[in-house]
């Protein structure tokens, strides 16, 4: 959806120098229903909700990639996110902020939800709102961008949907100008941009292939 590249400005000064953190999917899964792990869900999306700056990038790998393993997500093919979808490409920043808060009540983790209301706020000139929808989207793609380096496709970058995937090329700043070849695997799919020299390797888990 075009709406990805439009605040690509305020987010490409995200990527500086950071840990990777190794990435384990079944762990992630059984921290987050565990009460007593300091990686549960109900406590990483009350500190991901309020104050997402106070998130390290192991406590944002979970909240990530633990997505997957929630049961009521917003999907894009659902009436309620084309609702909201519309409203965007209609210019209707009231019902996009109204129609979006519904579904990041739902699903605070999902980008695509965050990245709507983060042009909306923008557009209705709401510093506070937006600031904070930018500090919790930095998080998340700092969580792809830590799963790898990009640079083979044993260490490529791990995503859990296309929809993340162009999210993550825009704020790397890769554009048309990059050709992309792709690859299936019984996990996942490798995706290859290149543009000269330059390859970037990405993979598009499939979760529910993995258990």
């Amino acid at each position: 959806m075009h709406y990805r590249i439009l605040v690509l400005l305020f987010i490409l000064p995200f990527f500086g120098f950071s840990q990777k953190t190794k990435m384990n999917l079944k762990s992630i899964e059984k921290n987050l229903s565990n009460p007593a792990s300091p990686y549960n869900y109900e406590k990483l999306i009350f500190k991901f909700k309020g104050l997402p700056k106070s998130l390290d990038s192991i406590e944002a790998q979970h909240l990530y990639y633990g997505r997957n393993f929630l049961k009521d997500k917003v999907s894009q093919t659902g009436e309620e996110f084309k609702s909201l979808a519309e409203a965007f490409k209609n210019n209707n920043f009231a019902d996009c902020i109204r129609l979006g808060k519904i579904l990041y009540a739902k699903d605070p983790t999902n980008l695509d939800v965050i990245l709507i209301l983060l042009r909306a706020y923008d557009q209705t000139k709401d510093i506070s709102n937006f600031s904070h929808h930018l500090s919790q989207l930095r998080l998340l793609t700092d969580a792809i961008k830590n799963s790898g380096d990009g640079k083979s496709e044993k260490t490529a970058y791990k995503v859990n949907s296309v929809g993340d995937e162009y999210i993550f090329l825009n704020v790397m700043n890769v554009g048309r100008d990059y050709t992309r070849s792709s690859r299936t695997l019984t996990d996942s799919v490798i995706d290859v941009w290149e543009k000269g020299n330059d390859k970037i390797y990405i993979k598009i888990l499939y979760l529910d292939l993995i258990f």
